[in-house]
């Protein structure tokens, strides 16, 4: 159980693991910023088209025979702001690779022969030669 408790130490003080946990953190308040935009900005501008003021994508729900409720405009909204956050981590994604790629150099070129090599080539050729004559 100890040896258990060393690698879950070991596992969780890798930097990976720090690194996501501060991205959950920060997606997670990234997700307020884009629900705020979806409901206070985006969805009143489609409501003006709904013509009564109201939010277009919220006001649409239909009542159901059994008494409750179909909120499609609820599951339209969280659509919209799935969108809306995958592309702002695309975009991000999309930078940080373009960042990486600058900073990786081309591999080195292969090795010439070395002088050793160099010189068995010319053994091999002259004993070729001499196996022509």
């Amino acid at each position: 159980m100890k040896k258990f408790l060393q690698e879950f130490k070991n596992f969780a003080m890798r930097g990976n693991v720090m690194d996501l946990a501060v991205g959950v953190i920060i997606g997670g308040a990234f997700s307020a910023i884009t629900t705020s935009l979806i409901n206070d900005i985006i969805n009143p501008i489609l409501g003006m088209f709904a013509g009564d003021g109201t939010a277009l994508v919220e006001s649409l729900s239909f009542k159901l025979p059994g008494g409750g409720e179909l909120m499609l405009g609820s599951f339209f909204n969280a659509i919209l702001n799935f969108l809306v956050m995958a592309f702002v981590v695309f975009c991000l994604v999309k930078g940080i690779n373009s960042l990486t790629r600058k900073k990786e150099t081309a591999p080195p070129p292969p090795p010439g022969p070395s002088p050793e090599e160099k010189l068995l080539a010319e053994i091999r050729d002259l004993l070729k030669e001499q196996q022509k004559q």
